[in-house]
């Protein structure tokens, strides 16, 4: 009986150890398999830092690319401000010579303004000079005026009772029952036949030379050349005109005003 008991133990030792095998088998299966997906995945992970570490050795390079032309863009900007602050000082220096030159211009153009006046009002006296000595013979030949109480030529009058108003009158025959008034101009303009025009007929003549108010106003007026228009002009309102006729000074419409 007791042999019997011994080997049931023996036989349920043996059981366990083949159970103990089997587990231990199991764990080094596991356990191998365990670390052969470890050394995998650790392999893997070697790769995956490589590959970054090339990534990150690229990123660097990259960087220092970048920081280079961060510092290139830099300098170009520094070189850009530099020219900004020449090309402002040119361009100052230019408005400066712009000021000067505008100054010399409006300085020539007053100065050449001033001697047109002067070479106009030269013009203006010499045409007057031209037809005063004919005044008389022609007052003489159309007019009757056989000797003249007065002659004035360029003659300045201040207006009686006036504030220092005057007015120039190119030239003025007067005789016994008549005044001649000749308006010469070197050129012919619409404006200075009308001006003329309206000092005749609205009386103001008269305002200066009162004395005269009981005299026939003749009103002349005078050019070196007129044309045909100008002179039809002329006689339409009642003005004689007067140009240089061959040698001498003449008036061109005398019928024509007269009839």
């Amino acid at each position: 009986m007791e042999n019997a008991a011994l080997e049931t133990r023996v036989k349920n030792l043996e059981n366990d150890v083949t159970d103990l095998k089997l587990v231990l088998r199991d764990f080094i299966l596991h356990t191998e398999s365990a670390l052969l997906r470890l050394e995998t995945e650790m392999r893997e992970f070697k790769n995956e830092m490589l590959d970054f570490k090339d990534e990150m050795r690229e990123f660097k390079d990259e960087m220092l690319d970048f920081k280079d032309e961060m510092r290139d863009f830099k300098d170009e900007m520094k070189d850009f401000k530099d020219e900004m602050r020449e090309f402002k000082d040119d361009m100052k220096v230019f408005k400066d010579e712009m000021v000067l030159w505008r100054q010399e211009v409006d300085k020539e153009r007053k100065e050449m303004n001033r001697k047109w006046g002067d070479i106009a009002n030269k013009m203006g006296t010499l045409v007057e000079d031209i037809f005063a000595p004919g005044v008389p013979d022609i007052a003489k030949k159309y007019f009757g005026c056989q000797e003249l109480e007065d002659y004035m030529v360029r003659r300045i009058r201040k207006k009686p009772g006036s504030k220092g108003e005057r007015r120039e009158f190119d030239i003025i025959a007067v005789c016994q029952d008549k005044v001649i008034l000749v308006d010469v101009k070197s050129t012919v303009r619409p404006v200075y036949i009308d001006n003329f025009e309206d000092l005749v007929k609205s009386g103001l003549f008269f305002e200066f030379f009162p004395e005269y108010k009981d005299k026939k106003l003749i009103p002349i007026f005078a050019s070196l050349y007129l044309s045909d228009e100008e002179i039809k002009d002329l006689t339409k309102r009642g003005l004689y005109a007067m140009a240089m006729s061959s040698d001498a000074v003449d008036i061109l419409n005398f019928e024509e005003v007269e009839n």
